[in-house]
C-alpha cells in the first residue's frame, strides 16, 4: 500500500501522515526531508532537485508499503512509483493560516516578531501561504497553490480522496481507513471521492 497524503502548509498534511503510518505500522516520508537541505534555522536551503529526486526514489523504492506526505506536483515525471491511494487535504484559509502562525511562533519564537529579518522572513512565508487560496490569473502567484493542486487532481488517473473542512486526526484516519476498506475486494478502479 503506497499512500501519498498532500495539502497546502498548514493543511496537517504531515500530522496526518506520521499518524496513519503509525496505524498501518508502516514507513512515513516526508517531502520536505528531500526538498530541503538540513540547517538551523530549518528551510531555507533547497537541495538541489536531481539529488532530491535521486533521494526520494531510492527511499520509496525499499518497501511496497509506506505514506508519503507533501506537495510534489512539481517535481518531475517518473519520479514516484504508482500511489495506490491519494489523499487530499484542505482546511478553511483562516484555520490554516491560524494553525501556521501557532506553528511557526512555536517552532521559533518570539524572535519572528523581533529580529528585522526573522519578521521579514515570517511575514514572506505567511503571504506566500495565504496566496494558495487566491486564484493565481487574479493574483499573479506562481506558487503552489489550490489551482496548481486541482488541476493536478484532474489529470491524474489514480485513487483521489478529498477530504475538505476541519476534521480531527482520528476523524481523518477513519475517513482513510474507511474509505481502504470499501476498497477490498474492487476491481480497483480508480476514482475520485470527496468527503465534506
Amino acid at each position: 500500500m503506497k499512500i501519498h497524503i498532500f495539502g497546502a502548509s498548514g493543511s496537517g498534511v504531515t500530522t496526518l501522515g506520521k499518524a496513519l503510518a503509525k496505524k498501518l505500522n508502516i514507513p512515513y516520508f516526508d517531502s520536505d526531508q528531500y526538498f530541503w537541505i538540513l540547517t538551523d534555522p530549518p528551510f531555507t536551503t533547497k537541495r538541489n532537485p536531481k539529488e532530491r529526486n535521486d533521494l526520494i526514489k531510492i527511499a520509496l523504492t525499499e518497501s511496497d508499503y509506506w505514506v508519503f506526505g507533501g506537495s510534489s506536483v512539481s517535481w518531475g515525471d517518473g519520479i514516484f512509483p504508482e500511489f495506490d491511494l491519494i489523499v487530499f487535504l484542505w482546511l478553511p484559509p483562516e484555520v490554516r493560516l491560524n494553525r501556521l502562525k501557532k506553528r511557526e511562533f512555536e517552532r521559533y519564537g518570539s524572535v519572528i516578531y523581533q529580529d528585522p529579518e526573522r519578521i521579514k522572513k515570517y511575514q514572506d512565508f505567511i503571504e506566500w501561504a495565504t496566496n494558495y487560496d487566491i486564484d493565481p490569473i487574479k493574483s499573479g502567484f506562481t506558487g503552489r497553490s489550490l489551482k496548481v493542486h486541482e488541476d493536478w487532481i484532474k489529470n491524474l488517473n489514480k485513487e483521489i480522496l478529498q477530504i475538505r473542512g476541519d476534521f480531527t486526526v482520528e476523524e481523518r484516519i477513519k475517513k482513510i481507513t474507511d474509505y481502504l476498506e470499501t476498497k477490498k475486494g474492487t476491481n480497483g478502479a480508480f476514482n475520485t471521492v470527496n468527503i465534506l
